[in-house]
């Protein structure tokens, strides 16, 4: 069993992050420069699976976690749209566009794991400890994957 204390533990939030600056970087070529709403939009997306994250895990209760993991599965659903409009509009080669799926897809499923996970234990989350003390375990994993 794993305690995570913090977002920044979460396997899922790390992965988005190095996700979220990737695509950043990418959106950085010339080709992006005149499609300012695609760069925006998918930049802003990429950003709003690690945010999310970070805010449903903040909020300490499990449903609000639920939700908010469930937020970051539709992000992530959003920047897989898009990376097809990234792609079609020659912005991305074939290579770059399934270096983006490949990791998109697997955060989407890590975002499944730990939502199906959450909607299975009886732990309600730090909000509902009636004396947490600075040491209390913020949120128990037994999951056969990092999440």
């Amino acid at each position: 069993m794993a305690t995570i204390r913090s977002f920044e533990e979460l396997e899922v939030w790390k992965k988005a992050r190095m996700m979220s600056a990737e695509v950043f970087k990418t959106t950085m070529s010339e080709s992006f420069f005149k499609d300012f709403a695609l760069k925006d939009q998918i930049n802003r997306a990429s950003g709003s699976i690690m945010d999310n994250i970070a805010e449903g895990f903040e909020r300490g209760g499990r449903k609000e976690f639920i939700q908010f993991l469930s937020y970051a599965k539709g992000s992530a659903g959003e920047v897989k749209s898009q990376l097809y409009r990234a792609l079609d509009r020659q912005h991305i080669n074939q290579e770059t566009f399934q270096k983006f799926q490949d990791q998109i897809s697997e955060i989407g499923k890590m975002l499944a794991g730990l939502i199906s996970y959450l909607n299975k234990t009886t732990v309600e989350g730090t909000k509902h400890l009636k004396e947490p003390d600075s040491h209390y375990q913020a949120l128990h994993i037994e999951f056969g994957e990092k999440l």
